[in-house]
């Protein structure tokens, strides 16, 4: 008998930028916020699909700092979605010890939403399982911009000096702090483009673009991804011996 293939390896960190609800819904003859209320439905199947698959980390970009220029509406019906998911998925995501994680500015005007989020973050903080990071009210440029301000400070203060600020250290006052680094960028709806998401945590991330609808979205398209990650060969800008 021939020697067994071995494993292919599997990211430690996934993020996912879920693109394509109201496209889903036009394409299907229904209201956007149908597409919004299904994608809902995607991110309970790829959280417990992320459990189960032993990825350590899953960052999802739920709402953009961009998103606010969308019809007041529209915003009403995503924060409204975003209330019944966190009230109905919080015990069930307490109890399989998902921790959650909210990344980005939090939110400007509703504290009700703002409230949620922290006691969310609160109850689920000493789990141990997946850490689910949703990313909300976020824009890479502007978390890029508060570190620097932030290790700006620090250093007006006398507490840091300019030249202990390496990539290392610069990474510590992101948002994604604590996190282990982003292995695996996935896109969907097939638009191939980052959108102001991770975009210092992408830098040597693997990206895996693909053509279907975030409400489509299931293991097996999460497992197609998966499996482009584990063929690729990553070298971190560096060559294997006797390359040039």
């Amino acid at each position: 008998m021939g020697e067994a293939t071995p494993p292919l390896p599997m990211p430690r960190h996934v993020a996912i930028i879920m693109d394509g609800n109201g496209r889903w819904a036009k394409s299907h003859g229904l209201p956007r916020f149908e597409g919004h209320r299904r994608g809902a439905e995607a991110v309970r199947r790829v959280v417990a699909d992320a459990r189960d698959l032993g990825i350590e980390a899953l960052t999802l970009y739920s709402f953009s700092s961009e998103n606010w220029s969308r019809p007041k509406q529209e915003i009403g019906e995503l924060m409204g979605l975003l209330k019944r998911f966190i009230r109905s998925d919080l015990k069930d995501l307490h109890a399989k010890n998902v921790r959650l994680r909210i990344i980005g500015e939090g939110h400007p005007t509703d504290p009700e939403v703002q409230g949620l989020l922290d006691e969310a973050q609160a109850l689920t903080r000493a789990n141990t399982g997946v850490t689910l990071t949703v990313a909300f009210n976020y824009g890479a440029r502007n978390e890029m911009a508060r570190a620097a301000q932030a290790l700006a400070r620090q250093v007006a203060a006398g507490e840091l000096r300019a030249e202990d600020i390496t990539p290392a250290r610069f990474a510590e006052a992101l948002d994604t702090a604590g996190l282990p680094p982003l292995d695996l960028m996935i896109r969907t709806s097939g638009e191939q483009r980052l959108s102001n998401f991770l975009l210092w945590q992408a830098a040597y991330a693997e990206l895996v673009f693909l053509p279907v609808f975030w409400p489509d979205f299931d293991r097996s398209w999460l497992e197609r991804a998966l499996g482009e990650y584990g063929r690729r060969e990553r070298r971190f800008g560096g060559v294997e011996a006797g390359e040039s």
